[in-house]
């Protein structure tokens, strides 16, 4: 059992830790409703400066477009990762000792290596300051991750539970449905989770692929940010308000996401 005095170490070195961890954070939120211009913490709140920055980058119109993308990458992602992570995970789909390796090598695709042949593909094809275009770049990225991730939630599963149900005359797709899906339900929720955080937070691609009305929230951040580079307060108002939606869906799935996270870390 554990001494006293080793739980009040734990609590101190715990709270030392999340202090570290929070004082930026703290810095930040204080910087975002402070009054003067340069980020300094004040008394005085100023809640004006986030409708400021709002309304300066226009973050109403591109953050309505990060979310559209946001949304129908995970639609598309989270379902080709079950069907792929069922396959390669319960069903045994023949030849997976060499296909599930070579879904992995997805994983090791840098999309600087790719980007410049993948636009003027996508030029060709009229994908271009298209969110269809961005919508499929994310979704290819995701996938492998999303089918590894699964196949591994998938393994952890008992295979009496698919014998018996085999022998009930239950189907491939009756088995994902009623029996494997909603057993590995903590570990889609993060992969929900993980696919949208990445797809928001997105700069690069977004910059390349997307200009005028179809700017993403963190590039209209970007943009807002080289306006108003000497308003410190204005600029962490912004990143805030772009920070919001990863941050909501976090408080939201956080139990979940952490069991996600212990399901997926089991060695099969």
């Amino acid at each position: 059992m554990t001494s006293p005095a080793e739980k009040i170490w734990n609590y101190v070195i715990l709270t030392v830790m999340a202090l570290i961890v929070l004082w930026p954070v703290g810095t930040f939120v204080a910087a975002s409703v402070s009054p003067d211009r340069a980020g300094r913490p004040s008394t005085d709140i100023k809640w004006s400066n986030f409708l400021t920055a709002w309304t300066q980058a226009e973050f109403s119109r591109s953050m309505s477009v990060s979310l559209i993308i946001a949304t129908a990458v995970v639609v598309i992602s989270v379902v080709l990762a079950l069907l792929g992570g069922y396959a390669f995970g319960v069903l045994g789909v023949v030849g997976d000792r060499v296909l599930f390796p070579l879904v992995l090598l997805g994983m090791m695709v840098s999309l600087e290596a790719i980007i410049v042949p993948l636009y003027y593909q996508f030029r060709t094809l009229g994908l271009t300051d298209n969110l269809l275009g961005v919508i499929l770049i994310h979704t290819g990225m995701g996938v492998p991750f999303g089918i590894f991730w699964m196949r591994a939630a998938f393994r952890a599963l008992p295979r009496g539970v698919f014998e018996s149900a085999e022998i009930d005359g239950a189907g491939p797709f009756r088995m994902l449905w009623s029996i494997a899906a909603p057993n590995i339900m903590p570990a889609v929720y993060t992969l929900i989770l993980l696919n949208f955080m990445w797809t928001w937070n997105d700069y690069f691609l977004s910059l390349v692929f997307l200009h005028g009305d179809n700017q993403t929230a963190t590039v209209a951040l970007g943009v807002f940010q080289g306006k108003y580079v000497t308003q410190i307060n204005l600029m962490a108002a912004g990143g805030l308000i772009v920070a919001a939606p990863v941050l909501i869906l976090y408080v939201i799935f956080q139990r979940k996401f952490i069991s996600g996270m212990l399901a997926g870390a089991i060695k099969e």
